[in-house]
């Protein structure tokens, strides 16, 4: 039964990260319709279809993220414990910071892109940035690393169960 809960967990954050993902690049199509070219300047007047699409990414992508932590638990490990511990323990931690990283880096890029669809502002410059398209893309790694984490966050509580276990009891 616990084999099937992790994959149904993995399964909502995936499907939680693929429609982060499916909304960012939504997002930046639906911007690129507002986008005019003057020669050497290109501008864009805000869409308020990408700016409520780029909403929506960012709130999965945050909520993938809180439920990812959740779920997958909580490593607290030291840099002297971090080095002793199994390799099993290791790939999870590297995992979960992989996760942060890469949440932060598509959580910044979704809200610069969002916000450049606000109401007050419109642009004009010589640089066309994909920051929803970028930030969606991000959200299809963020998918794949949880994936990662959950499997060996996982895999390291079963094998400290075992440890424990397996310890002789002392009176």
């Amino acid at each position: 039964m616990a084999t099937l809960g992790g994959v149904l967990v993995c399964l909502l954050i995936a499907a939680l990260d693929v429609a982060a993902a499916i909304l960012g690049i939504q997002a930046e199509v639906a911007q690129n319709q507002k986008y005019t070219n003057l020669g050497l300047s290109d501008c864009r007047e805000p869409s308020n279809d990408a700016f409520r699409r780029g909403l929506g990414a960012i709130a999965m992508l945050v909520i993938a993220q809180v439920l990812i932590n959740l779920f997958g638990g909580c490593l607290c490990i030291c840099s002297q414990e971090f080095q002793r511990s199994s390799s099993i323990k290791q790939i999870s931690m590297v995992c979960l910071v992989s996760t942060w990283i890469v949440v932060v880096v598509a959580f910044l890029t979704l809200v610069i892109g969002t916000l450049t669809n606000s109401k007050s502002s419109s642009s004009c410059g010589l640089a066309h940035l994909h920051f929803l398209s970028v930030g969606g893309i991000l959200c299809f790694l963020h998918a794949l690393l949880c994936a990662a984490y959950y499997a060996s966050a996982t895999a390291a509580k079963d094998e400290a169960a075992k440890d424990e276990a397996a310890k002789p009891i002392s009176a």
